[in-house]
């Protein structure tokens, strides 16, 4: 039918068969012409509904518009001239065939579609429309059959048809041209993301990204180079897909969840009624034992049980599309994974078939490469829908963490510390991120592995199953192996953590280790730590080198049983190059599989333990506030109505029956003792508690103060604002108001200064007050305030009482309640409320309590009886305010304990709460700016780029760009040491030699074959074929191993040497790089920077040295079979060296902005955690999720950039790989005389290896770069500067100092050299055994003072002699070692009582006990289990802060040197282990020279001199009798703290 259509031959083979082969021109005409219009008519309907349905506003007409459109209309008139022609040509005699005329009609309609489908686009953000560029591609595909036919005919000199064949060029031309202009992008203005705009062509390539990756290689690039995500993709618009989703699925689980309970209940039940009419007289104590189990179990099934599974499904309901559309992908590129080994028998074939037509060479090689080109594109695409959807659900999962966690109610927070909740962000979401990116393995494995056993099976029979057994043997070897090496990564991971505990504590407590010179013990414990992780590390690596030996074993060993059974089961089966080539393809490609899939298998385990710890989070019961009314138009503010609330529904109420009606603009303070429930009382106004009957109504916004305060990282602007709009003079008014003035004048940078994470750099009353300020500041109408004078001063109390709570402060006219234990403000307020026990006892006015003789009357006796023999003036508020106002209301005080140390338990446990202020600042001292951990990396705004002098207290972390120096690699190196890189680079070169001549091998045993027929094959010949084939692969394998192993000790052994420079570094450090880098950051060195070294680096190093050997065997070994190849590989190269420069470049800076921008996402999420109850009193829900979908949009927009710029790359360099492939196969066609088969299979066999090595080597070369960087930063530590040396040549005498005496000559000193003398010239003489007592304000110099004598710090001028020994002239530890201090704060280390007393184990059991008794901690220590053994857990956790205090007394005990120095820590001592301290040190030191810094003027009294500091010089140096005798500072300091005479020594 067809042929009367085109009047000639539609189909006939004979065309084929010759060596100038062509298609009929029927055919090109009538099938290659109707599929792409086919496909275009197919699917324009579907395009255009498509547009029409989801346009947007139609965008400006551009060039490139016009230009494609002008085209189409040129394509349009050249179809119309053509039907011109036609019609003038047909007279009417019908001689034309009719394809004349449907053809160019076709065309016309066709062209009007396109015309029509372009211009719909201009409503499209994106204008070029994937099918259309497929329809142009396939158009010119079909169309270039026919072009080459016409030139063809042309050329022979037949002139016929001349006008269709030029009208068929010159559309052909603009086919081609409106393909080039359909692969540009155009920009559009409403979106800055290139993807959203970018042409088909382009995405599939990643071509869009190239501008990135061009800046990313002229410049690091920074957060704002980054394109931000596609708006489908942000946290926001996906949270908004999955929750209606998750909500359905929560619902059913949780219905089923609650059949599957009523169901065991039944169960449960029937049982217990056949079991109790079985046996009615069954014993009380086995029903009692019954119960038991029962409680046991329900318990049991409470932890676990839950609903369940919902998650996956949901998540797989709102990406099921990403899901469908990458599975197809994949299945694509499985199938056309299996055409290359048919591809290659093909050419294999031609070449030893030398009667075949050269044409259908050059037709293998283009397939060849078109198969590879769409295999490379289907998988990369898939790979990045992937990728995105791992991103999208690991967003997605972080934002339904935070989103729930502000909404989860107290009973469900309690089951996670913080630090498991950010977990659940990072770690959890991480582990199903992953296994996204593997999901569609475990189909595709299965897949895969048949497919490969169906093709090896028709190649080599049922001899596969030998190969493939081998396999499968190797798989339960490889997982035992496995198994064991995670063991000992478990073990390890415990050493880590214990060595990351001590170094941990040895940062915290660097003071105390310098002055008391214990460096080395420590550094011993860490040593010891540090051979136990070493020497699991050598283990590790070995099990690891005989994993890659294995792995490397397996495609040999396979090859050679596979071949020997198959050569050795018949003797009619010769190997021939078609069959060993084909065979060995396809065992490259079941490797893949074999191996992933195990790896898939436990990837998929670990996300499922994952996701049942999220399904139990996210499925967690909410904060049920129902009982909190809020009504507007209600007379009372608060009203509590038979109100009981409880923490949790099994313990007993903490709020129990209690109605109050409290009224607007009321100041009520509540009291009562320690634990009556105050705070429990604002929990509940605040919607914190479980309610159990009653309700709470309240009128109005609530502003919050907790009693232990919460501060944010960042400015203390930002803490007060809150969020809120600047008022500045109502702002200034507030800073007056509480007190902040003063600390901000002390803090660099006022109040921009920056504040570590919870507060770290504040004082306990400091935060307090900006915590108060934050309230104050929010204009509510009820203010909640839980103790905010516990941790201040007494003035600055009265202060703060005056000027925000009391009856004229900031507040008044507001509704405050206040919780409080400060008795003298009591009489102010308008009504009190005093409870006991969760209930309401009494509430009335202050003199009406008093005047009722109750409770409240009762307490205050007791307090006042107790607290003036003390002389705490108790409602004097001009008392010294040093004491807490913590001695709320005890209720009696009728027992002494017989030892201090319990009574100090007893006393600390009821009102120590925070300590006070003033004895904790002192000064501009960095004591308190210690541990001021990790601060963000982020950028600083611009309009603080002018800094005050040390207002940013911590250095910004030095954050490496561009290329690491050779001088790094070189020091990594170094460390291995050179013997040992030789042998691993000799080992793994001598595999590759091993490779290359196996190759050869097998190609000179399959061209036996040629020689001998099956039946002459000799078995000698065959054996020793077998066996050296075996023997060579057996070399490779040994060679990767004994290489692997020298590597494994050579790294191992460069772990130890960078670890050790590291640590002695880092002890030798001077105080001040300890004050201005924050902790964390030096243990980020030991952590994740040693491990680095440990773990990954080795690893890195040498799948590299694999890879790299591995390219450049294949291609010297395509080099060996066609030498002209050399000249195909040089252009290649250099397009991979450019292509891989600038990848490194760019994903280098993107790997290092991911890690930079996900930090803040769980540093603002613990903190979001640990402030809940304040983020939900002011209702602030919802700009704190904001801020963390912020702050995940920006991690995500790098890593979607770090994946894209991945793919850009491996498209790239499959690119040179296809084109490897291509160029070999086509030098196989062009030097097909001079090769034989064997050889071809050989060449293309590698070839078909390269393009997956090339894009590893690539891989591990940015991860080798990423690695490095570890060197590089623990490089910079171990080249911080150190301080004096620890011991020198001069050594003090053994006895010195035997007088104890002290010369001070012109001392001056700063803390660092770019800030000012903080002691300006200190001259004075202490004489020996003299007690000195050392006064001054706040940031006078007194610590320094102290520093200087321990050269903590060094002078700046001026000298210190002790006992005629300049202190400058002798080694730090000759020094440090005989003088002993007892620090302000108290700092123990984990360890036992022992070692915390005398770590070299220089004292005897009973010098110690002696110590302990005089410390007046004897019967304590004795009473403990232990003994001195007694483990104290980290910082002392487990002492209270008196008995601490007692311990470092015990050190300076042991100690027993001349001269003592005391900085007073009053802060954490009640007044008796105050007392007891005092009469020790004067009873034990009476022999030496005492220097006692005092905060308390009455704890110096007693003194042989005071010296009082200002500002850095001695103002007043005397006796106590003579300073206070005339007036001058000292005098108006007694005179403030009540001191008349030298006898006030009361406390």
């Amino acid at each position: 039918m067809l042929e009367k259509f085109c009047n000639s031959t539609f189909w006939n083979s004979s065309f084929l068969d010759s060596p100038e082969a062509d298609l009929p021109l029927c055919f090109e005409q009538t099938v290659l012409v109707w599929i792409p219009l086919g496909f275009l008519w197919v699917l324009a309907p579907w395009q255009l509904l498509h547009v029409y349905r989801s346009r947007t506003k139609r965008s400006a007409v551009t060039k490139l518009d016009v230009a494609k459109q002008v085209f189409v209309g040129f394509l349009l008139i050249l179809a119309a001239i053509e039907l011109a022609l036609v019609l003038i040509e047909d007279s009417g005699q019908g001689t034309v065939p009719a394809i004349r005329y449907t053809n160019p009609s076709l065309y016309l309609g066709t062209w009007l579609l396109v015309l029509l489908i372009q211009h719909s686009r201009q409503w499209c953000v994106q204008k070029n429309s994937w099918f259309l560029s497929i329809f142009w591609i396939l158009s010119i595909l079909c169309s270039t059959f026919q072009f080459q036919t016409l030139i063809r005919t042309l050329l022979k000199g037949d002139n016929s048809n001349l006008a269709y064949s030029c009208l068929f060029f010159i559309s052909y031309g603009f086919q081609i041209l409106i393909l080039i202009f359909s692969a540009f992008s155009e920009k559009n203005d409403s979106s800055n993301n290139p993807l959203s705009t970018a042409s088909f062509l382009s995405s599939i390539t990643f071509s869009w990204y190239d501008s990135i990756v061009l800046k990313g290689y002229r410049q690091p690039l920074t957060l704002n180079d980054v394109w931000e995500v596609n708006e489908e993709i942000k946290t926001k618009s996906l949270l908004s897909k999955f929750e209606p989703h998750m909500a359905r699925e929560l619902q059913k689980a949780r219905r089923a969840f609650q059949r599957r309970q009523r169901k065991n209940s039944q169960r449960t039940s029937g049982a217990r009624l056949r079991g109790l009419n079985k046996d009615q007289s069954q014993s009380q104590d086995v029903l009692v034992l019954e119960e038991a189990k029962k409680k046991k179990k329900k318990k049991s099934e409470t932890t676990t049980d839950g609903p369940k599974s919902w998650l996956i499904k949901a998540l797989f309901k709102t990406f099921y599309i990403v899901l469908l559309k990458s599975f197809l992908l994949k299945l694509v590129h499985d199938i056309f994974l299996f055409l290359n080994p048919q591809l290659l028998k093909l050419v294999i074939s031609f070449a030893n078939d030398r009667d075949a037509f050269v044409w259908t060479g050059y037709l293998y090689a283009i397939l060849f490469f078109f198969v590879a080109l769409i295999q490379s594109i289907c998988l990369q695409n898939y790979f990045q829908f992937c990728f995105k959807l791992g991103v999208n659900i690991r967003t997605t999962i972080m934002a339904s963490v935070y989103k729930k966690a502000l909404t989860l109610s107290n009973l469900a927070r309690k089951q996670y510390t913080v630090g498991e909740t950010v977990n659940l962000m990072s770690v959890d979401a991480q582990k199903l991120m992953d296994v996204t990116n593997f999901i569609h393995m475990l189909w595709s494995s299965f897949l895969q592995i048949l497919l490969s056993i169906y093709f090896l099976w028709r190649e080599l029979g049922p001899s596969v199953l030998a190969g493939v057994g081998v396999m499968v043997l190797l798989i339960p070897v490889n997982a035992i192996l496995t198994t064991k090496n995670r063991n000992i990564q478990v073990k390890n991971m415990k050493n880590k953590d214990k060595r990351l505990k001590i170094m941990n504590e040895i940062l915290s407590g660097i003071k105390i280790l310098k002055y008391f010179a214990w460096e080395p013990s420590f550094k011993d414990q860490v040593h010891n730590l540090r051979k136990k992780e070493l020497k699991n590390l050598l283990i590790f690596g070995r099990i690891q080198a005989v994993i890659t030996f294995l792995l490397y074993l397996a495609p040999v060993l396979v090859s050679v049983v596979t071949f020997s059974v198959y050569v050795l089961v018949d003797s009619n089966n010769v190997l021939d190059a078609q069959k060993a080539f084909t065979s060995i393809t396809l065992f490259n490609i079941l490797r893949f599989p074999l191996t992933v899939l195990p790896m898939v298998i436990s990837s998929m385990l670990q996300a499922s333990v994952s996701t049942d710890r999220l399904e139990k989070y996210l499925g967690g019961d909410d904060l049920d506030t129902s009982a909190i009314r809020h009504d507007c138009n209600f007379d009372k503010a608060i009203q509590f109505s038979e109100a009981t609330f409880t923490w949790e529904h099994d313990l007993e109420a903490a709020v129990r029956d209690v109605s109050l009606d409290i009224l607007p603009g009321q100041l009520v303070a509540v009291v009562g003792t320690v634990g009556s429930g105050k705070s429990s009382l604002m929990s509940a106004m605040l919607g914190e508690m479980e309610n159990v009957h009653g309700h709470i109504t309240i009128k109005g916004t609530i502003a919050y103060v907790p009693q232990q305060s919460w501060i944010q990282n960042g400015t203390i602007k930002d803490n007060i604002l809150f969020g809120s709009e600047l008022n500045e003079k109502r702002y200034q008014q507030v800073l007056e108001a509480c007190a902040l003035l003063p600390d901000l004048e002390m803090l660099p940078g006022g109040d921009l200064a920056e504040i570590g994470e919870k507060g770290i750099n504040l004082s306990g009353g400091q935060k307090q007050r900006i915590s108060l300020a934050r309230a104050t500041y929010q204009n509510s109408d009820i203010y909640l305030l839980d103790d905010p004078l516990s941790a201040v001063d007494a003035h600055v109390g009265k202060h703060i009482f005056n000027k925000v709570l009391g009856p004229n402060g900031l507040l008044k006219g507001k509704t405050r309640v206040l919780v409080t234990h400060s008795i003298h403000f009591l009489p102010q307020v308008d009504e009190i409320v005093v409870l006991g026990n969760g209930t309401m006892l009494e509430k009335g006015s202050y003199s009406a309590l008093l005047a009722k003789k109750g409770v409240f009357a009762k307490n205050l006796k007791t307090f006042l009886k107790h607290a003036n023999p003390e002389g705490e003036a108790t409602v004097n508020d001009g008392s010294e305010g040093e004491e807490d106002d913590d001695y709320g209301l005890i209720s009696s005080v009728e027992e002494i304990p017989e030892d201090a140390a319990s009574l100090t338990m007893k006393r600390e446990n009821s009102f120590r709460r925070t300590l006070s202020l003033r004895s904790r600042s002192s000064g501009r001292h960095p004591k308190s700016l210690r541990n001021s951990l990790k601060t963000r990396n982020g950028n600083v705004p611009k309009e603080e780029e002018e800094l005050v002098k040390g207002q940013k207290l911590i250095k910004k972390e030095f954050i490496e760009t561009g290329k690491v120096k050779l001088s790094v690699y070189l020091k990594y190196l170094q460390a291995m040491g050179l013997c040992s890189i030789f042998f691993v680079i000799f080992g793994f070169m001598m595999n590759s030699v091993a490779f290359i001549g196996s190759n050869l091998w097998l190609s000179a045993w399959t061209s036996d074959s040629k020689i001998f027929n099956s039946t002459n094959y000799p078995a000698s010949q065959r054996d020793m074929r077998i066996g050296v084939y075996g023997v060579l692969g057996a070399t490779q394998g040994i060679c990767v191993l004994v290489a692997t192993l020298w590597s494994v000790h050579g790294s191992t052994h460069a772990s130890n040497i960078l670890h050790k420079q590291l640590l002695n570094n880092i002890l030798r450090a001077p105080m001040s790089f300890f004050d201005t880098t924050p902790i964390g950051r030096i243990v980020n060195r030991f952590a994740g920077d040693i491990s680095t070294v440990d773990d990954n680096l080795p690893m890195s190093f040498r799948s590299w040295m694999l890879c790299f050997l591995g390219i450049i065997s294949t291609l010297v070994m395509i080099c060996l079979a066609t030498p002209v190849f050399t000249v195909v590989i040089i252009p290649l190269g250099i397009i991979y060296v450019a292509v891989q420069m600038f990848y490194v470049a760019t994903s280098r800076q993107l790997r290092r902005l991911d890690s930079v921008t996900k930090s803040p996402i769980y540093s603002h999420f613990s903190e979001t955690v640990s402030g809940l109850p304040v983020i939900r009193a002011f209702e602030h829900q919802q700009r704190f999720l904001n801020h963390s979908q912020a702050g995940i949009d920006t991690n995500q927009k790098c890593v979607f950039s770090w994946i894209v710029s991945n793919r850009w790359l491996a498209v790239r360099l499959e690119l040179v790989g296809n084109l490897i492939v291509f160029c070999s196969a086509l030098m196989m066609v062009i030097y097909r005389d001079t090769l034989s088969g064997d050889t071809v299979g050989f060449v293309l066999s590698n070839a078909l290896n390269i393009t997956q090595t090339l894009n590893w080597l690539v891989r591990m070369t940015s991860e080798i770069e990423t690695n490095i960087v570890a060197v590089e930063r623990i490089n910079e530590y171990i080249k911080v500067e150190n301080e004096a040396p620890w011991v020198t040549e001069r050594r003090p005498p053994p006895d010195w100092p035997s007088k104890g005496q002290i010369q001070f000559n012109n001392y001056q000193v700063r803390y660092r050299p770019e800030l000012d003398l903080v002691l300006k010239g200190i001259t004075c003489d202490i004489r020996s055994t003299e007690k000195i007592g050392v006064v001054g304000r706040t940031g006078a110099g007194k610590s320094s003072l102290t520093n200087c004598l321990f050269r903590i710090l060094e002078a700046a001028g001026g000298q210190i002699i002790i006992d005629g020994v300049d202190i400058a002239s002798i080694g730090l530890h000759d020094l440090r070692g005989k003088l002993t201090i007892i620090p302000q704060d108290p700092i123990l280390f984990s360890g036992s009582l022992r070692m915390n007393l005398d770590p070299f184990n220089n004292y005897s059991d009973e010098e110690i006990w002696k110590a302990l008794e005089l410390a007046h901690l004897k019967s304590f220590v004795a009473g403990l289990q232990l003994g001195l053994s007694h483990e104290v857990t980290e910082a002392g956790g487990n002492l209270s802060i008196g008995q601490r205090q007692l311990l470092c007394l015990g050190r300076a005990l042991l100690r027993k040197s001349k001269i003592l120095v005391l900085d007073e820590a009053t802060a954490a001592v009640d007044l008796e282990t105050d007392q007891l301290i005092q009469t020790t040190i004067q009873n034990a030191f009476a022999h030496c020279t005492v220097i006692t810094i005092a905060h308390r003027l009455h704890t110096i009294m007693d003194s042989d001199k005071i010296m009082v500091l200002d500002n850095g010089k001695i103002v007043e140096y005397g006796s106590p009798e003579e300073l206070l005798g005339k007036p001058g500072p000292f005098y108006s300091m007694a005179k403030e703290a009540g001191i008349e005479n030298v006898n006030d020594t009361t406390f």
